[in-house]
């Protein structure tokens, strides 16, 4: 898998004194939307970039965890890509052609239907859209309404589909509530509280329950739309087991399933597409971004039961590009071809182990999370530890403090952190209280006692353990939760995000943010990552992180006053 690359990355000298690059900036910032956003946390003028690497207009060179926002697969100018470009562009052929049939399009078709999962591309069919992802979804949106003849529709917490008004309405961050959303199985922090398996068949149970309750106040709904990794709302993946309920969910109702690739597509999670991992066959897909090769294009793909709209239902003067379309047809062909979703897959888990083993020791990072080259660090403010929650019951006061494995829990006076019980904890060694506390240590109205092994010396999941509702520890360390109880994640900490993130670009690395509260750093690599330039990123983003902690008062969220984009060049800082 050679890649043409520009020379390898160094921390090199400033060609100038950035005085070209600080004009552009300001004339940027003048004219310019104030909606403009990635300007704003990377404020680099790029001029070259090949794979990986990206050359400043000073000079700097960075590796690039953005790719576009996940748009190039295959990193910038790609042979392939710009190869098919060429060829394009040699044979005189008409660039845009609205929805004429044309051979650019029909490579395009077959090479798209290859990819996808084959219980949908036996009898698909394909809607070209206007060149955004968020236009493909309001087609999607349109076309199940149309075919149903409903007009409701079925979203989750913390989704992003776009931003035109149906795609907003269905995202978490819509200021209107006319789309019912549904809790997202998110284990880090739980919408239930209890996180892991439990919590994603509480999801499911609660989607179930919604749809056949006549009075809860939702219509058969037209569709429902998911994103199997939700990218927008903090790299949240979602449960195999859990899709594949909604899949059964909705078919049962007749209710069509409108699966979001547009981010996850073309290899991102470890396989072609990201409904692959579960196996789940969706109605509609919504693709966009990397289909394209870096250039505008999105499609959605579809059941043919569902292809009853009249012509020009959905139209679009730019989804005839053809440039697009030839780069989209080398690029989905690179990546079938050389394996690149497996590659990915492989290296993605070898990222995630290494900041896992990095994140151990740094309660400023909550959870690392991910698939494939879908990577996610939520960053926290711990104000005195991980903090335990007992339960919707528990009275003021009735906090455990859950500290690292093998330590003792303590909760506050006339706590009642179950529906029942007596004072003793039947079957502790010793009288011992789950995390090694005693029972002098421990001041209950009423204790429920936790089946089978205590959790002193449980790691991971089995240290988040909480005294309500009983908790059992599995033969991996983990804990599952009969009751509600759980560790509140510590508080999302988006100015110390905002502050690794410059921390990153000093040293030569574009990362994204995004979460719920801007606090997940993202990464998004290219497929054609080398090993090489992987231990780059985690080194670069692991020097970032120790020094944005050691000068951020993470306890409490608050940031010393944002630096310059660069520091003067000196020693320490030249690239």
């Amino acid at each position: 898998m050679a890649v043409t690359q520009l020379p390898p990355m160094a921390l090199s000298a400033v060609s100038d004194d950035g005085g070209a690059t600080q004009g552009i900036l300001r004339r940027q910032a003048l004219r310019e939307s104030a909606a403009r956003t990635y300007a704003r946390a990377l404020p680099i003028v790029p001029v070259r970039a090949r794979g990986m690497t990206v050359e400043g207009a000073d000079g700097r060179r960075y590796l690039d965890c953005l790719s576009g926002a996940g748009a190039l697969a295959l990193g910038h100018n790609h042979p392939v890509v710009l190869d098919a470009i060429r060829a394009v562009l040699d044979s005189e052929a008409p660039l845009q052609v609205l929805d004429l049939a044309t051979p650019v399009k029909d490579a395009f078709t077959d090479e798209l239907f290859a990819t996808l999962p084959p219980g949908l591309a036996a009898r698909a069919r394909v809607q070209f859209c206007g060149p955004a992802g968020t236009d493909a979804v309001e087609a999607a949106l349109k076309l199940v309404r149309i075919a149903t003849g409903r007009d409701g529709l079925l979203s989750f917490s913390g989704a992003y589909h776009g931003m035109t008004a149906g795609a907003l309405a269905a995202s978490g961050g819509a200021s209107a509530a006319g789309v019912p959303r549904l809790p997202f199985p998110y284990d880090y922090r739980c919408p239930f509280g209890v996180g892991g398996e439990r919590g994603a068949e509480l999801s499911a149970c609660w989607a179930e329950t919604l749809l056949d309750d006549p009075k809860g106040g939702v219509p058969d709904p037209a569709g429902m739309i998911l994103e199997p990794v939700q990218g927008e709302g903090g790299v949240i993946p979602a449960p195999d087991g859990w899709l594949r309920r909604m899949r059964e969910i909705t078919a049962a109702r007749s209710i069509p399933l409108i699966a979001d690739e547009v981010q996850t597509g073309v290899g991102r999670t470890g396989a072609f597409w990201a409904v692959d991992h579960s196996g789940v066959v969706p109605d509609v897909m919504v693709l966009s971004k990397a289909i394209g090769g870096g250039l505008p294009l999105a499609v959605v793909v579809y059941r043919e039961e569902l292809d009853i709209w009249p012509p020009g239902a959905h139209a679009g003067t730019f989804r005839g590009n053809q440039l697009a379309m030839a780069a989209g047809t080398a690029t989905l062909a690179y990546v079938r071809e050389n394996h690149l979703s497996q590659r990915a897959a492989v290296v993605g888990r070898r990222m995630l182990e290494r900041l896992r083993r990095f994140a151990a020791g740094r309660p400023q990072i909550g959870e690392v999370r991910g698939r494939g080259l879908m990577i996610g660090l939520e960053l926290v403010a711990p104000e005195t530890g991980p903090i335990a929650e007992t339960g919707p019951i528990a009275e003021a006061g009735a906090m455990a403090e859950a500290g690292q494995a093998g330590a003792a829990a303590r909760v506050g006076p006339a706590a009642r952190v179950g529906p029942v019980a007596d004072a003793a904890w039947e079957g502790a060694p010793g009288g011992a209280t789950p995390y090694g506390a005693s029972q002098s240590e421990v001041a209950l109205d009423e204790v429920t006692p936790c089946e089978g092994a205590w959790l002193t010396g449980a790691e991971g999941e089995g240290a988040r353990g909480a005294l309500g509702g009983g908790v059992r520890q599995t033969p991996g360390g983990e804990a599952s939760y009969a009751g509600v109880a759980r560790t509140a994640a510590p508080p999302a900490a988006p100015a110390l995000a905002a502050a690794v993130q410059r921390e990153c670009l000093r040293r030569g690395l574009i990362v994204e943010l995004g979460g719920r509260h801007n606090a997940v750093i993202r990464l998004l690599p290219p497929l054609t990552i080398t090993d090489e330039q992987t231990e780059a990123v985690l080194d670069r983003l692991a020097d970032a992180l120790d020094a944005a902690i050691s000068t951020s008062g993470t306890r409490s969220g608050e940031l010393p006053p944002a630096a310059a984009p660069f520091a003067p060049p000196s020693a320490g800082n030249r690239r």
